[in-house]
């Protein structure tokens, strides 16, 4: 009897459950982790077409699936492919929520996860690009602007929402607060010198102000360093003490305050998609 786990050598053919939104797929670097993904339902695996990749990158509460359907009708729109990664809960120990937040835990790159994800859809599909826009909420957002550093020649747009710890881009700092010893703590290179050429914007609701989640204390040793609380008493405090320093090392950032927003992820959808829809409008004029 042939084994189902051993496929054939026949070429990966594009199925009914390849489009639209999709099921989960397993990574096949670390089956550990795994993605969703919106493809418009007209894409033809015959044809020609190139599309762009945003990857969505979920906060604390896992709901990939979610902000993946946030996106399909922008999608749809703009003809391109949506990404959204699932990191989770419990991988190193019970209670493990918040592991994939500065890029590395035990022996998971999550950064290098994700470009995985990457290579696995544009194996599948025709992207665009090697570059892709990025947006992540909360501890999406924790993730996002620290991708940011180690990667930006991979980013067409980065789109930082509501983070409650901030990485500042400032190399006098020890990480997570800034980005002395973040290369030694990954294990690997970081790039802070390339965000200079990503659009960047720092997103956040006007009434996300709660402060029982990020107010952190010495116990907190994944990311206790002195200073860690300095940056801001606020989400909205510790944004724009980043954007600041993303500006200083030549960033352009654009902050947005969405009225009348908690810390909701939907309620800055609107927002990030009209900062997305500016990059992939310029992207096509001539």
């Amino acid at each position: 009897m042939t084994d189902p786990a051993r496929p054939d050598d026949a070429p990966y053919r594009i199925g009914y459950y390849d489009k639209g939104p999709t099921p989960f797929f397993a990574l096949q670097s670390d089956t550990r982790l795994s993605y969703c993904l919106y493809v418009p339902t007209d894409y033809d695996p015959d044809g020609d077409q190139t599309y762009p990749l945003i990857v969505l990158c979920h906060g604390t509460e896992r709901w990939p699936a979610h902000y993946r359907d946030n996106f399909s009708d922008f999608a749809k729109q703009h003809q391109a492919i949506v990404l959204a990664p699932l990191f989770p809960w419990n991988l190193f120990f019970v209670g493990d929520s918040e592991n994939y937040k500065l890029l590395k835990m035990g022996d998971i790159r999550f950064d290098l996860a994700l470009l995985s994800m990457v290579d696995e859809v544009a194996a599948r599909y025709r992207l665009r690009s090697s570059k892709f826009l990025l947006h992540g909420f909360s501890g999406g957002g924790h993730f996002t602007h620290r991708f940011l550093y180690a990667h930006p020649e991979r980013l067409l747009g980065a789109s930082i929402g509501a983070p409650g710890v901030v990485t500042l881009c400032d190399a006098t700092l020890d990480y997570p607060l800034g980005l002395k010893g973040m290369a030694e703590f990954l294990g690997g290179p970081i790039n802070p010198d390339g965000i200079a050429h990503v659009p960047v914007q720092c997103v956040v609701g006007s009434a996300d102000t709660d402060t029982w989640e990020i107010t952190l204390t010495p116990n907190e040793t994944m990311y206790w360093v002195p200073g860690i609380n300095d940056t801001g008493r606020t989400r909205i405090e510790r944004l724009r003490s980043l954007a600041t320093s993303l500006e200083k090392a030549g960033c352009s950032v654009r902050f947005d305050l969405v009225d009348g927003v908690d810390h909701d992820q939907d309620g800055i959808v609107p927002t990030v998609q009209s900062f997305f829809a500016d990059i992939l409008n310029a992207e096509v004029k001539p």
